[in-house]
């Protein structure tokens, strides 16, 4: 038991770590992407997807920290837990996916509104990310 307790914290480990690099990227991409756009270059395309990259980095970026912190080998009761968390974060991601894409669409096809779809574009990306990284996750606890 102890073998499988010590896969798994390194299974969540490696997960957590993976979030928080892809977070920090988003975060450093989306605010570097807006200072680069500046006054002068003012694309709302580019503005809103820049916004949204940057503020879920930074929301991912906070939770996995925090995961991190809380990080234990888990007995079996735990592990369940942690299965059922993941499988409904894999929903919750895919749900940001459709959402997203909605947004974009709508934003495109009702308003032709560009800062709407380059919002939805940024939670497209950003769901999509989520749902590789809990996909993987899951693929690794399965075994």
């Amino acid at each position: 038991m102890s073998m499988w307790a010590d896969t798994l914290f390194a299974a969540e480990r490696a997960h957590l770590l993976s979030l928080m690099a892809w977070a920090a990227a988003s975060l450093l991409a989306g605010t570097a992407l807006v200072a680069w756009l500046g006054p002068g270059r003012r694309s709302p395309l580019l503005v809103n997807f820049a916004i949204q990259t940057a503020a879920w980095g930074a929301v991912e970026l906070g939770t996995a920290l925090l995961s991190y912190q809380k990080l234990a080998l888990r007995d079996l009761f735990a592990a369940t837990k942690l299965d059922r968390l993941l499988w409904l974060n894999v929903g919750l991601a895919a749900g940001c996916v459709f959402s997203g894409l909605v947004l974009a669409v709508a934003g495109w096809k009702l308003a032709r509104r560009l800062g709407v779809v380059g919002a939805g574009i940024g939670v497209v990306v950003q769901g999509c990310a989520l749902l590789l990284l809990e996909l993987m996750l899951a693929k690794q606890i399965s075994r």
